[in-house]
């Protein structure tokens, strides 16, 4: 009887390290299953993490592209504005000391003699104050005599330099005034200025 129970007991040993182990096999492969599904999951979200990120580096690379170009855009525009309006003081200053009184009196000179209007006519010249004061100081006398016109003259606030010419006392009249030489002149000037920015 002894035995009986002695084999009786090494059976249920053995059948409970069958059972253990059994059990353990499952939890094992249950382990490795959940394990690999981890796996496979991690890898997939770092997968979705790199992706993610390299689709944020390319379109902030276009981003930064964009700006970059659009900073240039702007930056030439501001620049060509720039450049244009240095370039209309510069005409405007070159201008401004070329209508001296000695040249105005010159110009008109020829204007008033190439013109083809009746003595009878009243030619009126608008000019700045100073310039008119100067003219008047001698030029004004000198121009009559030389043209045989009736020529009076008009000071004038808005021609700073220059001067605005009317062969039918006022009712048309012709403008050599520094705004508009210099406008007229930077007409002539900026698409040659534009061509040389551009290229």
């Amino acid at each position: 009887m002894a035995e009986d129970i002695k084999s009786l007991i090494e059976k249920i040993n053995q059948e409970g390290i069958a059972a253990a182990e059994k059990k353990a096999k499952e939890i094992e492969d249950k382990a490795r299953q959940e394990a690999g599904r981890l796996l496979d999951s991690a890898k997939r979200q770092a997968e979705d993490m790199i992706n993610n990120a390299k689709e944020q580096i390319v379109k902030m690379r276009e981003k930064e592209k964009a700006s970059l170009s659009q900073a240039g855009r702007d930056l030439l525009l501001t620049l060509k504005q720039e450049v244009n309006a240095m370039l209309q003081k510069v005409i405007s200053m070159g201008v401004r000391e070329t209508l001296t009184p000695e040249n105005i009196f010159k110009i008109l000179n020829s204007a008033i003699k190439g013109s083809c209007v009746k003595e009878s006519s009243d030619i009126v010249i608008s000019l700045s104050k100073e310039d008119a004061g100067a003219l008047e100081g001698g030029f004004l006398a000198k121009l009559k005599a030389e043209t045989k016109k009736q020529i009076r003259l008009l000071p004038s606030e808005s021609v700073g330099a220059g001067f605005v010419i009317s062969f039918d006392a006022g009712k048309s009249q012709f403008d050599f005034s520094e705004k508009a030489l210099a406008e007229y002149i930077g007409t002539y000037l900026k698409p040659k200025l534009k061509e040389l920015l551009e290229a």
